[in-house]
């Protein structure tokens, strides 16, 4: 096989891992803690993770979930010791975090090196785990009628009437708003980079008002559309696909006009399993080990090595598939770690309205 160079590699590097932190497990008072999204989600990588590693190390290995902001892991590494190690982050919290020091920086020997990553995939305090995407998403046994094809037709309450759900932040939001009004993909940015054009957003986001509900958690958007609460959600990839294979439903997902994004795996600055979490983070995203993820749940992945042993059937329903790539905007991190305090601000002034 062409990629067993790569796996015998990641295999040395995991045996190394775990032999040092079985070693080092009398110091340490408190068990190896990693945290990530919830959901069907983190029932997949429990596992094809969690307790595989727990089972290798012969240490239990603790999961918890969170729903995101950089405000929480700030708090928890200000506070001293953190009670999490491994957390599971998105893009800017990424970038954030970096640049404030609130991450220890990897251990990018035992993790197999950046440049087995794809590009954006590895920093020296990140490694990514999925390539994820939000994405419009609707009940093909509820709306058969006209479906959506666009955010356009998601603010399009004529063409098809009953309540919208968006994740409750500026970020997706805004863009999502001004494709509605249509601005390209490829230009939402340059947009979005001027006062009228955020002015413009908040605009859109005003007619859609009386027929929008939020949500906060991943699960919450799923759960509307197979209540009929809402006819049609932003939501997580993964969950869809993950739900249609595990519950029978028939949810539907739109790639047109999606937005992808890496996560990634940190350890928190301070915490006191540093050296478990790297063991840890290598396991979960050695290729033999990651590869296993997309039969779980559709998420791409940043590991090349993993992405080459992806089946073809599971391939097509990932976010970095050619043809659903083609289609679907690069979230511009860059763009919402310079902007996201004060979007956020005036988002959440909007809302409360």
């Amino acid at each position: 096989m062409k990629n067993s160079g790569k796996i015998s590699k990641f295999g040395k590097v995991l045996a190394m891992g775990a032999a040092m932190t079985m070693a080092g497990a009398a110091a340490q008072a408190r068990d190896l803690t990693v945290v990530s999204f919830g959901g069907n989600f983190q029932d997949a990588q429990r596992e094809l993770f969690f307790k595989p590693f727990a089972a290798l190390t012969g240490k239990p290995v603790l999961d918890e979930a969170w729903e995101g902001g950089y405000g929480v892991l700030q708090a928890k590494v200000k506070a001293g010791t953190p009670n999490w190690d491994v957390v599971q982050v998105e893009a800017e919290e990424l970038a954030l975090g970096c640049a404030d020091g609130i991450y220890e920086k990897l251990d990018w020997e035992k993790l197999g090196g950046q440049d087995s990553y794809i590009e954006g995939g590895a920093t020296e305090c990140g490694a990514g785990h999925i390539v994820w995407s939000v994405a419009i998403a609707y009940d093909g046994n509820k709306l058969t009628g006209a479906q959506p094809t666009s955010w356009a037709d998601f603010w399009d309450v004529e063409k098809i009437p009953g309540k919208r759900a968006l994740r409750k932040s500026a970020k997706y939001a805004l863009e999502a708003a001004l494709m509605a009004d249509g601005v390209s993909g490829a230009e939402v940015y340059d947009v979005l980079a001027t006062p009228e054009g955020v002015d413009r957003a908040f605009a859109k986001l005003d007619e859609l008002r009386p027929n929008l509900v939020w949500w906060e958690a991943g699960a919450q958007p799923l759960s509307m559309l197979q209540t009929g609460d809402v006819v049609m959600a932003s939501v997580y990839n993964g969950r869809i696909t993950g739900l249609n294979r595990t519950e029978g439903t028939n949810l539907k997902l739109v790639w047109n006009q999606s937005i992808y994004a890496v996560d990634s795996w940190v350890i928190l600055a301070g915490a006191e399993n540093k050296d478990a979490g790297n063991d840890f983070i290598a396991f979960a995203n050695a290729p033999e080990n990651l590869s296993k993820l997309p039969e779980q749940i559709a998420y791409g992945l940043p590991v090349k090595a993993a992405a080459e042993l992806i089946p073809a059937e599971y391939a097509v329903d990932l976010p970095t598939y050619p043809d659903n790539l083609a289609v679907s905007v690069n979230l511009d991190v860059d763009y919402w770690v310079d902007n996201s305090e004060e979007l956020t601000e005036r988002f959440n002034a909007w809302v409360a309205q």
